[in-house]
């Protein structure tokens, strides 16, 4: 969660209230941020430095990643005054600033927007918190400038028309900001690896056949996103129109973006909350347009559903109230039963009328909520199957004397695979598509890279060492809608000087017999066989139906080149008159426990939980 550092008594100056600590942390908490730390009392904090306050918001809350956007909703929160109204000038598009767009742009970094603050009177305060709100965005919604990059201009330095190209790196020659001297972008990118700020960032274009720029009506290079500025547009204490500019591989974040930055810093301007719009002229796609949008949506929310799910019995009218103070103009529809409410351009983070309900039910106090009539706001939480399983198989596995580990669930690519001596058919484990160490490249498949990690790094430990594992392994899925899907596995670990195949066995019946499935014997598992005359791989089919066959679980030996050769076990779990296989167990074969390290022999236990629901 962001935490954002503000001064605490310019903070107090501009909800006109000075606030006790114990008063401040109860407004934050009815207003649902959380305040970290106070540093008016830090003895670590310099004489010369004001106290601030660090106040951690909500992730999605873009609007609230600056001083001004804090001081505004607590402001309309506490009834000070309504939410401003933003609003783009009135200008005609002829004589409106542009950028056009050139295609070669598609190549690289396609989408721009504009927009400009005129006549804005900073301070050193209000310029610093300018130029943070950027970096904040640039590494939140942004993430790290790969989806959105912002340019911010002295507009009385450039003239437009302004054009948005891409051209090969030695073409484009620039001072970049805070440097006199002119360098092509090549050489820029040289310049720049070893700066701590800009060097994690050239990765981006590093690499591109062409690099995008922004020219002014002079050719002057305005910026090169996402990597810098040029010295000669750089904004000051003394600038009063401001040029943003914004590049992105993301519409939906572009616009957020785009709305933040001018919403936030409008309230500067000569008129303010207003802004001068900029038309982007992309003839190329058809995506000509005016920037910023400053759209004011609307959703619709039913009352009822609001009061059910707060427990309330309020009527139209008074949730119209409660949301006039989490920044929402709302008014009910003629039969009483639908709110609409008007979505300000700063709350990007309202996607569905829960998001509005759960907006009244802070307007009107968590601590406020009724609890104790039926129906109302306060139930007891009743677990989902798949998490009670599991609490059960925790639980039977600790009594039998097993520990519980909670690795990571990331690894590498080798010890999900080749560590285990199995092979990566490309259609199964989800893989980061920007890893940042060897260590963390997929998401795991099976829960025995863990486990086998876990028993490397307690070598200390005396033996026998018996550790399990109940937790989530991950799949592709293109049959849902998000392509990957979750199952809930149950694994086992035990290493000694003479790890059998007994002990894993032993605990696999034990949780089994908790869990009222019964063993069958080699027979039973084999019964369809015998009186159908089946084969052995059409008896122990997944969908091979025995109506009347008993239910329960068995073992059949397999060969994987997971475990030692004739010390492997396929899991099978006879349910409703059908088989399938849910797991393996076995001693590991001697290249597995070299590849991980493991001193001593290891044997294993792994199965799908979710069958058994």
């Amino acid at each position: 969660m962001p935490t954002i550092a503000v001064d605490k008594y310019r903070l107090f100056k501009e909800l006109g209230q000075t606030y006790t600590p114990d008063e401040f942390q109860n407004l934050a908490f009815e207003f649902g941020v959380e305040v970290d730390e106070d540093t008016e009392d830090d003895p670590a904090r310099p004489a010369d430095e004001p106290p601030e306050l660090k106040i951690e918001i909500g992730a999605n809350r873009y609007d609230m990643l600056c001083f001004e956007g804090i001081a505004m909703n607590l402001n309309v929160f506490r009834g000070k005054y309504p939410m401003p109204k933003f609003r783009l000038l009135d200008i005609p598009e002829d004589k409106m600033q542009t950028i056009t767009v050139s295609q070669d742009t598609t190549r690289v970094r396609p989408l721009v927007a504009g927009a400009i603050l005129r006549n804005i009177n900073f301070t050193q305060a209000t310029y610093d918190s300018f130029i943070s709100l950027q970096d904040k965005l640039h590494q939140n919604l942004a993430r790290q400038r790969t989806l959105v990059s912002i340019g911010t201009h002295d507009l009385d330095t450039i003239q437009g028309p302004f054009t948005y190209e891409a051209h090969s790196p030695k073409d484009i020659k620039f001072a970049p900001l805070n440097q006199t001297k002119e360098m092509t972008s090549e050489e820029l990118m040289t310049f720049y690896e070893s700066d701590k700020h800009l060097g994690r960032y050239l990765h981006i274009i590093r690499d591109k056949e062409v690099y995008p720029v922004i020219y002014d009506a002079n050719r002057v290079v305005c910026s090169l996103p996402p990597i810098i500025n040029g010295d000669h547009s750089k904004i000051t204490l003394n600038t009063k129109n401001v040029f943003i500019e914004i590049t992105a591989t993301d519409a939906t974040k572009l616009d957020i973006v785009c709305n933040m930055m001018v919403t936030m810093f409008s309230g500067y301007c000569a008129e303010p909350f207003t802004v001068e719009p900029v038309r982007i002229v992309s003839e190329h796609n058809g995506a000509t347009r005016v920037t910023p949008s400053l759209i004011t949506r609307n959703v619709d929310v039913e009352v009822d559903y609001i009061n059910q799910c707060c427990g309330l019995e309020e009527s139209p009218e008074s949730l119209c109230k409660l949301l006039k103070k989490v920044t929402f103009e709302a008014a009910p529809s003629e039969d009483g039963k639908i709110l609409h409410v008007a979505v300000p351009p700063t709350r990007a983070d309202i996607l569905h009328p829960c998001d509005i309900m759960e907006d009244a039910a802070v307007a009107y106090g968590f601590n406020n909520l009724p609890r104790s009539s039926p129906n109302k706001s306060a139930t007891i939480g009743q677990p989902l199957l798949i998490n009670k399983l599991a609490d059960i198989v925790r639980l039977e596995t600790a009594m039998a004397g097993w520990i519980e580990v909670m690795p990571l669930i990331l690894c590498s690519h080798d010890e999900n695979f080749a560590w285990l001596n199995r092979k990566d058919d490309g259609q199964t484990a989800i893989k980061l598509a920007n890893p940042k160490t060897a260590e963390y490249q997929v998401v795991r498949t099976s829960l025995l890279p863990g486990l086998l990690k876990t028993i490397r790094e307690n070598k200390s430990v005396a033996l026998p060492l018996m550790i399990s594992e109940v937790s989530d392994v991950a799949f592709k899925d293109e049959s849902v809608e998000r392509k990957a899907r979750n199952e809930r596995h149950w694994a086992a670990a035990y290493s000694s000087k003479s790890a059998g195949f007994e002990q894993v066995h032993g605990l696999l019946d034990r949780v089994m017999a908790m869990l009222r499935s019964s063993f069958l014997t080699h027979e039973e598992g084999l019964e369809e066989a015998k009186v159908a005359g089946k084969g052995v791989a059409d008896a122990l089919s997944p969908t091979s139906a025995r109506p009347g066959s008993k239910d329960g679980y068995y073992i059949q030996e397999i060969s994987d080149a997971t475990f030692f050769p004739g010390r492997a076990a396929a899991i099978y779990l006879r349910l409703n008159g059908k088989t399938q296989r849910i797991g393996e167990l076995g001693v590991l074969h001697p290249t597995v426990l070299e590849a991980f390290g493991l001193r001593y022999p290891v044997s294993t236990m792994e199965i799908n939980l979710e069958v058994l629901l």
